[in-house]
């Protein structure tokens, strides 16, 4: 996961120093979206790394996306969750619409005219629960309309399609859902809030009154409650988190960096804060661990629909988020104790600010509480086989 496994992981390497690095800084101070570094990898066609060979895509695995998040976490946070996000709607579309003319034309489309894709799960009034609606699609004969009130649509603004959730009927009940493509020629955004954070400032994920129509084919067949054990949940830790470890690695790096530079102004003596760094880097290896076993096993049982909708995996999965999530901001946080004053600038060569900030947001991203009180009320029932 964490090495080159493919081409494009050379590629993705080569776009994350050359392109995303130098902009990072200012795409966190402006708050603005990383253009540069999703132009380029539109360049490269890795925008439609998943979509399969057969309907003009890369083919890469999941494996491949969690080493392409990895490389541009390294550089720029924001640039790296664009990605990443766009995938987990792609990796929906392919897993779950490829049984449907419509969606096999759009994957061809996809690859044709490199089209990023956003999502709306969440909705105001549901409290982040993203398994339950209140907005509903109405159906009349071969169209739909759809609206509804996202306070997060991340990139909105520059996507070129919304996945959105929604109740299948306006009689059906909250968790009864279907996922939504909202293609931008005939989808309304109308922005209600803005997007001045601490962390993550490039995904631009302001809030929006979503206003949509189409045709019905452009509802995803399969229910959104599938979608999301098989495809959305398991693809979101797995990019997320590796983008993390990315973020830690940087960090890392840094310290590494700082050690080595207080090393050399005194030959012949090992600094106090190596022995910081040899700890850090033991629980960077911890966490990388974790994400790459995590990786590999989704790999391996992706097409078992029976283990994927199992109380286990859904808690391992959980795990993993949360997991990661925490030992991020613990590693960023003693690579700036090591790191110290020169950490602590933003004009230093060895700043982590920025990556504090973004690493503070990991929580946050469905938040850890929530997911833990879903993994407490399965444990209840749950016998570890």
């Amino acid at each position: 996961m964490i090495s080159a496994l493919s081409p494009y992981t050379s590629i993705a390497r080569h776009i994350a120093i050359e392109v995303a690095a130098p902009a990072a800084d200012d795409v966190d101070r402006a708050a603005r979206f990383p253009k540069e570094t999703i132009d380029a990898l539109k360049q490269e066609r890795l925008l439609s790394a998943y979509v399969p060979t057969e309907s003009g895509g890369l083919g890469c695995s999941i494996l491949d996306l969690s080493a392409i998040c990895f490389e541009l976490g390294q550089r720029c946070a924001s640039a790296a969750m664009v990605f990443a996000m766009h995938q987990i709607q792609v990796g929906c579309i392919v897993r779950h619409g490829h049984n449907s003319d419509y969606f096999r034309a759009y994957m061809k489309e996809m690859v044709e005219k490199q089209l990023l894709l956003a999502s709306a799960t969440t909705e105001i009034g549901v409290g982040g629960d993203v398994r339950s609606s209140t907005c509903a699609v109405e159906i009349a004969g071969d169209r739909f309309r759809l609206e509804k009130n996202a306070p997060v649509i991340s990139y909105g603004d520059y996507a070129d399609g919304v996945l959105a959730t929604s109740r299948r009927a306006p009689d059906a009940p909250a968790n009864d859902q279907v996922i939504v493509l909202c293609r931008k020629e005939s989808t309304r955004l109308d922005q209600q809030s803005g997007w001045d954070t601490l962390g993550f400032r490039g995904t631009c994920s302001n809030g929006y009154k979503l206003t949509t129509e189409g045709d019905r084919a452009q509802i995803v067949p399969t229910p959104y409650g599938e979608i999301s054990a098989q495809t959305m949940l398991p693809f979101s830790h797995i990019v997320w988190t590796s983008l993390w470890v990315g973020i830690a690695t940087d960090a890392v790096n840094r310290a590494r960096s700082s050690v080595r530079a207080a090393a050399r102004s005194k030959p012949g003596t090992t600094p106090p804060s190596a022995m910081r760094l040899a700890e850090l880097v033991s629980r960077l290896q911890c966490m990388r661990a974790h994400v790459e076993e995590t990786a590999r096993n989704y790999e391996r049982i992706m097409d078992d629909t029976e283990e994927m909708s199992s109380l286990g995996f859904a808690i391992r999965m959980n795990n993993v988020k949360v997991g990661t999530s925490r030992l991020l901001i613990e590693v960023v946080g003693q690579a700036l104790t090591i790191c110290g004053i020169a950490g602590y600038k933003n004009d230093s060569k060895v700043s982590l600010g920025r990556h504090l900030r973004d690493a503070h947001g990991a929580e946050l991203m469905v938040a850890n509480d929530r997911i833990l009180s879903a993994n407490a009320s399965m444990l209840l029932v749950y016998k570890d086989e």
